[in-house]
């Protein structure tokens, strides 16, 4: 089949907002009477309606995921590398779902929403989610979209989870369910540097326990910061290595300078953190940091991971990178190894990359040679 774009993009694309005027019953018990879920859709959904596949999200993640909302865009959507023709999710193929999960700060119902009951934003009072609650809202997106079962659910990192527990909760909407650089639980240092990233949040004098909209400002600073420790955890030691060194953006060494020295990574890690300040909510980093806490796939399950995946039906893809220390490979082996003692059909590959938790999102030929042949062998 010809590809329509002769650069494997999905070109210009539009964002779509559906509402949902049926209750959600949350996990912890609260009702969102409503709500809107905004996504993009890339490819064509065929006439049976079995070529859907959902990407699911990562903790700063949203619902442009691959092309451009316009020719103007400097940059594509976040994932452009591995969605479009000819591509590892291959749009000449499948029809490719992506969207910004509830508590979102792009568009869908989330903290800098107006709580219909108070006609202010939600802000703090937004109620606490966990990756379930995602889960339930994406089955009744699918169902707006006629999509009975997707052909493939797929994530990294956080997206991970939400497709692993798309296994368990809906385990006949799925064929296969791919889980990349991500994990079955949190660690103590990963919940530790979550903890420590929003008590830079929260400690900004510009927070008001939640409630910074009401004073019209943000905690830009400590949002910042937050965002500074994250990268931080999400690149390797080589790969800032390789990248900064000891390289200085300014100033030098020699005795009797009295300017400040000021090293690349330095500069690098405030350049990220101011620029995802001005385009992230504060309310919703910490709303998606917990829910990546309180994630434990087998909790329910006498927390043997196996009895949780004896739920399940699809076939699995399971992708590690090696200098991912913030979800490491290891952790990667342990949801194949649950998968293996529930006697479930798993396909795994650890991706030689310098990138850390990063290399999900980045080029890389093996990666994207495996993920592709994967892709390619599920019927649609």
């Amino acid at each position: 089949m010809p590809h329509s774009h002769p650069t494997g993009s999905v070109g210009i694309v539009t964002p779509s907002t559906q509402r949902f005027t049926d209750p959600l019953i949350l996990a912890n018990g609260d009702v969102l009477e409503e709500y809107d879920l905004v996504y993009e859709t890339y490819g064509t959904l065929n006439q049976s309606a079995s070529n859907a596949v959902l990407i699911c999200h990562a903790l700063s993640g949203h619902h442009h995921a691959a092309g451009k909302h316009s020719p103007d865009d400097r940059k594509p959507g976040w994932w452009d590398n591995y969605i479009g023709p000819g591509k590892a999710i291959d749009t000449d193929r499948f029809f490719v779902v992506s969207l910004n999960n509830l508590g979102g700060c792009h568009g869908s119902t989330g903290p800098v929403s107006i709580n219909p009951k108070t006609g202010k934003a939600w802000g703090a009072t937004f109620p606490r989610l966990r990756v379930r609650d995602w889960v339930h809202s994406q089955a009744k997106l699918a169902d707006h979209l006629g999509i009975d079962t997707w052909a493939a659910v797929i994530g990294g990192s956080l997206g991970g989870m939400q497709a692993m527990r798309w296994s368990l909760e809906y385990p006949n909407r799925l064929r296969h369910c791919a889980v990349i650089a991500s994990a079955m639980k949190l660690s103590a240092q990963n919940i530790a540097f979550n903890e420590t990233a929003r008590q830079a949040i929260m400690s900004d004098p510009d927070f008001h326990d939640g409630d910074y909209l009401e004073f019209d400002t943000y905690p830009k600073h400590g949002l910042s910061i937050a965002r500074m420790i994250g990268h931080i955890t999400y690149l390797s030691g080589d790969g800032m290595g390789e990248k900064f060194g000891r390289e200085l953006r300014k100033g030098n060494f020699n005795l009797g300078e009295r300017d400040l020295v000021e090293f690349e990574i330095e500069s690098y890690l405030r350049y990220q953190g101011e620029r995802f300040s001005g385009t992230f909510d504060a309310n919703t980093y910490i709303l998606m940091t917990r829910a990546l806490d309180y994630f434990d796939l087998s909790r329910e399950y006498g927390n043997d991971p196996s009895q949780a995946f004896a739920q399940s039906k699809c076939k699995f893809l399971v992708l590690s990178f090696s200098s991912d220390w913030r979800f490491s490979p290891q952790r990667s082996k342990e949801i194949v190894d649950a998968l293996i003692a529930a006697r479930k059909p798993v396909t795994y590959a650890e991706i030689e990359s310098s990138h850390g938790h990063d290399a999900f999102l980045v080029p890389n030929a093996r990666y994207h040679d495996v993920f592709s042949r994967y892709m390619q062998q599920i019927t649609i």
